[in-house]
């Protein structure tokens, strides 16, 4: 088997040749100016090292990503009771559906989507302030992540909670159903800022060792990162999460920034990143890529 290095290399080569690159996120201003040229990639391994390529060391907003680690904090904190408003199941629509938020009594189908984000957000914000439970998440990216540079980007955030009209929505049908306990400006304040958080693949590959069991943390449970990688499989990608377990084999959250956070258990972190999105929402060269990485190094999970 060749090096990870080589095979690192050999992707980002793969991935320059690609013409078809997707389009970056255009209903966030801020993402939709970022050239969607870049490409990076990175893998952390349970010693600690990590290896990369490309543009590894780019900060970009991981967005989406940060719903992992709300999750985390989450279920830390509230343990199967968080399973009361919100469910477990994938969607098959899209991540900013409102329909089938109506259709389902206000219970969003998993926390990956955003009506379910914002409900996991509301209750780990609980009556801390914002900025309190923003200093939490960074905090907890920080330590997972052994990197302290590691911040919010405050243009990204103001463009998000200018353009968001669907997450208004989504947090006013949660409100009228009783399924979100603060105040929905105060909610989406704090879930803008989360999901404008700046990381480099280096830094995010590193930050997912506590989802493989690697460093050592003891920041959540077992069983709790056996749950956060069941449901990274089956609804980390919105409505293209069976494809990406198809085609890649691993658990995954993407985020509308570009980045993939994917977990090889026992085995390593990857982040990948490349701004172009594809129908679904999700990196179309990082999950071309994924794919790729899973079958040089025979990571699927399905082997």
């Amino acid at each position: 088997m060749p090096s990870l290095q080589v095979v690192l290399d050999e992707i980002t080569s793969n991935m320059a040749s690609e013409v078809d690159r997707g389009q970056p996120a255009d209903f966030i201003p801020e993402l939709s100016q970022i050239d969607p040229g870049q490409f990076g990639i990175a893998v952390a391994l349970p010693s600690g090292e990590v290896v990369e390529s490309g543009d590894a060391r780019i900060p970009f907003s991981i967005q989406s990503i940060s719903k992992v680690i709300t999750l985390a904090i989450g279920l830390g904190r509230l343990g199967d009771g968080l399973w009361a408003r919100v469910g477990r199941e994938p969607s098959g629509l899209a991540f900013n559906s409102i329909l089938q938020l109506e259709q389902e009594g206000a219970c969003p189908r998993n926390p990956f989507v955003n009506a379910g984000a914002i409900v996991v957000t509301d209750a780990v914000l609980a009556r801390n302030e914002p900025r309190e439970f923003l200093a939490e998440i960074l905090q907890f990216l920080r330590t997972t992540s052994g990197h302290n540079d590691i911040f919010i980007n405050e243009d990204v955030a103001k463009s998000e909670a200018n353009n968001a009209h669907r997450n208004w929505a989504l947090a006013h049908m949660l409100k009228s159903r009783s399924n979100l306990f603060n105040e929905p400006a105060r909610v989406l304040g704090a879930y803008f800022h989360q999901c404008a958080i700046e990381m480099t693949c280096a830094q995010l590959a590193s930050a997912g060792r506590f989802l493989i069991n690697a460093n050592g943390t003891g920041l959540i449970s077992q069983d709790n990162v056996r749950h956060i990688n069941a449901l990274m499989m089956t609804c980390g990608h919105y409505d293209g999460s069976g494809e990406f377990a198809y085609r890649v084999g691993l658990p995954g959250k993407s985020g509308v920034g570009g980045g993939i956070l994917a977990l090889a258990p026992g085995r390593a972190a990857i982040a990948i990143w490349s701004p172009g999105l594809n129908k679904q929402g999700n990196s179309a060269l990082g999950t071309m890529a994924a794919e790729q990485l899973a079958r040089r190094m025979g990571w699927s999970v399905f082997l």
